[in-house]
């Protein structure tokens, strides 16, 4: 992966990325802390969010709030260039405290409404990334382009009609929802009448990641959120799902590299 570009100060993080020949075995299955805003300029690829899958052309933007898995498969290995932008879903906060700006973020399902086509946002997201002024100015320049591509009315007139969830997203939201208790594959498996072998390879399909893999990095994210708000290491991983605290403790230190008693607030 070439970097053109990255920057993370002050929670707000930006990276211009290209790839010569992407493997979608290089691109594992993710989950950020903050909300993302991704905007693909090239390549011949299809985007993973929870369950849905989302090709994508040149202008297509996605957004993922914290906590949404997602990834990029890759249907042939040509230029794949982008865009990421990481930032709080508090940035908004200081003029905008009931958070309207975030409800292409907020006010939806997992995995649904995650994709846009707005074509343009190349110069800005450019200027974004290549920015050399200050902080102070890094700042305000960000909260200005990114409320209006939040307020852009492609956003303001996305079809929120629900549509039926498809088995891949049926499978995803039943994990979620049984996150933090104990639970195997097998036991998800027998809920959709599948073997685990079968509930593997589909959930891996649909997410990128193997259903164990999955279960581990949300509980992670979530324990981490839980250690932010004030609870302890111990209470955090408990309600996430972990019966052993030792086993989190590695899992966490080698997924955000610090001690879960260092995220505490």
């Amino acid at each position: 992966m070439d970097f053109l570009k990255e920057s993370d100060r002050g929670g707000l993080y930006i990276r211009h990325a290209v790839d010569e020949a992407p493997d979608s075995k290089g691109f594992d299955f993710h989950i950020h802390d903050r909300c993302e805003l991704f905007y693909f300029i090239s390549g011949n690829a299809q985007y993973l969010v929870e369950g849905s899958v989302y090709p994508l052309e040149r202008g297509s933007m996605l957004i993922m709030r914290p906590g949404e898995a997602h990834c990029a498969r890759f249907l042939s290995r040509e230029l794949y260039e982008r865009y990421a932008v990481n930032f709080p879903v508090s940035i908004f906060d200081s003029f905008d405290p009931e958070r309207r700006l975030m409800k292409p973020y907020t006010d939806r399902p997992l995995g649904r409404q995650n994709h846009y086509c707005i074509r343009g946002l190349d110069s800005t997201l450019r200027e974004l990334a290549y920015y050399e002024g200050d902080d102070y100015g890094r700042t305000l320049l960000f909260i200005t382009k990114l409320a209006a591509i939040l307020d852009s009315p492609e956003l303001k007139s996305a079809d929120s009609k629900p549509s039926e969830p498809t088995i891949s997203e049926q499978m995803v939201r039943y994990v979620n929802d049984m996150l933090c208790r104990e639970i195997t594959v097998e036991k998800l498996a027998e809920h959709f009448f599948l073997s685990a072998s079968q509930f593997t390879r589909l959930f891996k399909e649909a997410t990128g990641a193997s259903p164990w893999a999955y279960i581990t990095a949300k509980r992670l994210v979530r324990a981490r959120e839980l250690l932010q708000s004030g609870k302890s290491a111990k209470k955090a991983a408990e309600d996430c799902g972990f019966s052993d605290y030792s086993v989190f403790y590695k899992a966490y230190v080698k997924r955000f590299g610090e001690k879960p008693s260092d995220s505490r607030i």
